[in-house]
């Protein structure tokens, strides 16, 4: 049976897989869903159509799957997910979906999110994605995978971070950024790649300087930037880190691409 403390409450249609831990002072509603290992640290609030998965762990005072900030929302049948092994930690916030974002907020598997973060309405994040301390994202941001987002930054809504991005601390993001990026400032200018994130996830010399190569290709003063990302795709045919880059900025969206400043990040 759950380990459930004397003083939680917990709705008896809340599903809790055998062997979860509830502990002191916590509230679970009736529509949520703990799969196996699941621990509550003290003081944490669960509620809505929320689904955590294996082994995720929440510490005091995150509050998790509460109705959406979003004047737009009417009460409609909206979900959270949360993937296994997840860490969430004091005084996270994270809501469910809209109607307009399609009605699901997710977090994948084995993320990190740090004090005082908060994951809005309809929010896609990735595998392995660290949000640090007061990270904030807006309604339908897009989090990629192994993506950092370092402490007080703010992403506007709509936006995209791509896989293995990195985000200054307290930069204000209303760009999309490219994957292997590296942002930074008030509003937040491309400062070139990831390259500590790069040698952590152990890509090697070679697709470093390949990546290297090709963003200097794409962000030079010549011709367009659909002409550059042409012939970046052509040049980089058999690089597969650099055809991430080129598909990310081919696939689009309604925000623009976040640039080097002139001069900086070549």
């Amino acid at each position: 049976m759950p380990h459930i403390h004397p003083t939680a409450v917990v709705d008896a249609a809340a599903t809790l897989a055998d062997d979860v831990r509830i502990g002191p002072y916590c509230v679970i509603g009736p529509d949520v869903v703990l799969a196996e290992g699941v621990a509550l640290e003290s003081h944490v609030v669960l509620d809505g159509r929320t689904e955590v998965g294996p082994r995720a762990k929440f510490f005091p005072f995150s509050s998790i799957g509460l109705p959406p900030q979003d004047l737009k929302y009417r009460g409609e049948e909206s979900r959270l997910v949360i993937g296994a092994d997840t860490v969430v930690r004091e005084h996270v916030t994270m809501n469910p979906g809209t109607e307009g974002g399609g009605l699901v907020t997710s977090i994948g598997e084995r993320c990190l999110i740090m004090v005082g973060a908060h994951v809005a309405h309809d929010c896609r994040i990735g595998n392995d994605v660290i949000l640090v301390n007061n990270a904030t994202l807006a309604g339908h941001v897009t989090i990629e995978d192994h993506a950092i987002l370092g402490g007080l930054c703010a992403v506007h809504q709509w936006v995209r971070v791509g896989a293995h991005a990195f985000v200054g601390g307290m930069s204000g993001v209303e760009h999309d950024v490219i994957p292997f990026g590296s942002v930074i400032g008030n509003r937040a200018h491309l400062g070139g790649l990831n390259i500590v994130g790069l040698k952590r996830h152990g890509f090697s010399r070679d697709q470093i300087h390949a990546l290297r190569k090709a963003y200097r290709l794409l962000f030079a003063d010549e011709g367009t930037l659909l002409e550059r990302v042409d012939d970046v795709a052509r040049t980089f045919e058999d690089e597969p880190l650099v055809q991430t880059i080129v598909e990310f900025i081919r696939s689009g969206s309604d925000r623009a691409l976040c640039t080097p400043r002139t001069g900086q990040g070549l």
